[in-house]
């Protein structure tokens, strides 16, 4: 593992050399079943998901649910029950646009501080977006002394000081809010709930005692935080990048957009059903470039034969989120970006994909816990980036390099664009 960075990308070119579709590697005392064969993927979520609905226990899940007190990375157990043009940093751009609904949404807030007075993110929320991504890229990247427990302490890979960093600063923007609100409810300052912080609290157990502990819920939340923010900007950024290199796809998005909302107003949740081809190239996206290599590991509660393929329990399965949207034996010109693909075969496009052909939002017993809001984050944001702006390639640029980051399956450098406005500027903020 020390030896083969990025792991995930020595995994795939293993199992491409062995020509499989499913593989068992021992990485220390653990069975890691790679997978990237739809009909094998839907047989361990779908015909077993019971054998398979636990998770693994890692050092970095361990830090961001506070030792295992939320319900989405937990073992199976308890937890059952402008009016010139610019250039703009897409990915700056669509990070904060996905931290600051989920913010309003948790604390009643965009800013943990006071912002930027022309709207944009502060300091503050500079350090936090930075931190929580890192988080995110530290979830079960292979971290050696998830395998090697006799590790844990001497960080050969540096995974932990890096995990552990992350952690102290979500907790220190995080931590004194839910202090003061809990204090608020307790003291009757409180007594309307304005937001989703404000309804934990307020959960009570059929005796009418609280339901969650001060530190289930400080879980709870940095749990949902981290299940929002990554997917719907990582389809943002890569689905720009594709369209700007192929200008075309680009023109039919936003002529749909003025053909379904115009340009007297801005797009709408209730537009979304009529943006077919809108929601097309953000799927897409999604099928082409994942925002992980892997889906969040499922283990095995018991010895079993999937696919005729014995696994022993405690195998960590994990599906592979790059094989399955890239595999030739189910995608026609699988490295292509091609929206039309899904008109085709959909009378109402979706984001999600039931039969594990790709993965956008996890599946299964223990799916994603933000698969709705995760899914109109993502069609919001795009959509209103596509109706509000004319976007082109910087100057003196003829494409945009597509080549994958090697720590993360970011584009390797941010996408910068030229974005000039397009609808009357009574619909832009701070008009």
């Amino acid at each position: 593992m020390l030896r083969n960075k990025p792991v995930y990308r020595w995994i795939h070119n293993l199992m491409k050399e062995m020509n499989t579709e499913i593989a068992c590697i021992r990485l220390g005392n653990v069975h890691v079943i790679p997978v990237i064969c739809p009909d094998i993927a839907c047989e361990f979520l779908k015909a077993q998901d019971n054998t398979f609905a636990s998770r693994p226990h890692t050092m970095t899940t361990d830090l961001i649910s506070r030792g295992y007190l939320t319900t989405a990375l937990s073992p199976s157990g308890d937890q059952k029950s402008v009016h010139q043009g610019g250039i703009v940093n897409l990915r700056t751009a669509a990070q904060h646009y996905c931290a600051n609904v989920t913010r309003k949404m948790l604390f009643n807030k965009r800013f943990f501080g006071k912002g930027m007075k022309d709207g944009g993110p502060g300091f503050e929320e500079e350090e936090y977006v930075d931190a929580l991504f890192s988080s995110l890229n530290h979830i079960y990247a292979f971290c050696i002394s998830d395998f090697l427990p006799s590790l844990i302490g001497l960080d050969l890979d540096g995974h932990e000081k890096v995990a552990m960093e992350n952690h102290r600063i979500l907790n220190k923007y995080h931590d004194p809010i839910i202090h003061e609100r809990v204090q608020q409810w307790k003291d009757g300052a409180k007594k309307d709930t304005e937001d989703l912080l404000d309804i934990l609290i307020t959960l009570k157990d059929p005796n009418g005692n609280p339901l969650l502990s001060k530190d289930e819920i400080k879980a709870q939340i940095t749990e949902i935080m981290v299940a929002a923010v990554d997917n719907p900007s990582n389809a943002c950024e890569w689905a720009f990048a594709e369209m700007l290199n192929q200008p075309e796809i680009l023109e039919k998005a936003t002529e749909e957009l003025d053909r379904v909302v115009g340009k007297e107003r801005l797009v709408q949740e209730s537009d979304f059903a009529h943006l077919n081809y809108v929601k097309a190239c953000a799927r897409e996206a999604f099928r082409l470039h994942p925002v992980a290599p892997f889906n969040v590991p499922h283990v095995s509660a018991a010895d079993t034969t999937v696919a005729n393929y014995f696994i022993p329990k405690g195998s960590y399965v994990l599906l592979s989120r790059l094989g399955l949207g890239r595999n030739p034996k189910v995608w026609d010109e699988p490295l292509k970006f091609k929206p039309e693909r899904h008109l085709n075969e959909m009378e109402k496009v979706v984001l999600t994909e039931n039969n594990l052909r790709f993965i956008s939002f996890s599946t299964g017993k223990r799916g994603c816990i933000g698969v709705t809001l995760g899914t109109s984050m993502t069609t919001m944001l795009f959509a209103r980036l596509l109706q509000a702006f004319t976007w082109s390639l910087p100057p003196r640029q003829s494409s945009i390099d597509l080549t994958i980051a090697e720590d993360s399956m970011a584009l390797a450098k941010p996408l910068f664009a030229l974005a000039k406005p397009r609808l009357p500027p009574q619909l832009y903020p701070g008009y």
